[in-house]
This record gives structure tokens, C-alpha cells and sequence, in this order.
């Protein structure tokens, strides 16, 4: 049987963990392994028991704007075929994002160029 208290599950974790315990159950599982089984999956799921003092997991809302614009900014860089990080990774870019980089810096003759040529003129260009 599973240790511990189960009053500070919601009466829809109870719901849910009985409901896989019967199904368990039905598959031929003992009830102490069924029952095991279905909290294990309710734990994992909904992470628990409730959590003391409600709305404590919620972020500050100056905190939840700066993470917005620093996933916004990242996802403009993505899209404009910008390494992650630093730009020494040319290496590991495909030839499409380094085209675009290229198209970018205005590098004569890019679309004539194979993929070594397009890393060595990018980094030229700086």
C-alpha cells in the first residue's frame, strides 16, 4: 500500500487514482500493486498532493514580461537563421540559415557558394 497521508489530494486526484486502481485491478494486478501504480501515475501527473499557500507557484508578473521578451527575442533570432548563443557555430548551422546570414550581410556571389564557402565568407564578413 502506498505510504503516506492522501488528504491533501483533490477530490478529483481521489476520483482519478481510484478509477486507474480499478483498471489496473482489472488487468489482473493485485490490489496493494494496483493501488501503488495509480498514485505513482496521479504523482506524476499532477505533481502531488495540493501545495500549501495556493497561488505561491505563480511568477511575479514583472518576472512573467521579461521572460516573454526574452522568448519572443529568441525566437526572432531563430528565425532569422542566427546561432544559438555565439555565431562561432557556423559549423553546425544548415547551409539554408547561413544563406540567410549571408543575404543579411549583402556577401557577393552567396548563391553560388557551397556550404565551407558560405562559413568562411561569413566569417570574413564578421
Amino acid at each position: 500500500m502506498p505510504r503516506g497521508s492522501k488528504a491533501k489530494y483533490t477530490s478529483e486526484q481521489k476520483r482519478k487514482a481510484a478509477h486507474i486502481e480499478d483498471s489496473y485491478e482489472q488487468k489482473g494486478l493485485p490490489k496493494d500493486e494496483a493501488e501503488a501504480r495509480a498514485w505513482a501515475t496521479v504523482n506524476k501527473q499532477s505533481g502531488g498532493g495540493e501545495k500549501a499557500g495556493g497561488s505561491g507557484q505563480r511568477k511575479a508578473p514583472a518576472k512573467k514580461t521579461q521572460d516573454r521578451k526574452e522568448s519572443a527575442r529568441r525566437a526572432t533570432a531563430s528565425r532569422e537563421g542566427l546561432a544559438r548563443g555565439s555565431r562561432t557555430s557556423l559549423g553546425t548551422q544548415t547551409k539554408e540559415s547561413l544563406m540567410k546570414e549571408a543575404r543579411a550581410k549583402d556577401i557577393p556571389g552567396r548563391s553560388t557558394m557551397r556550404k565551407d564557402q558560405l562559413i568562411e565568407a561569413l566569417r570574413k564578413a564578421g
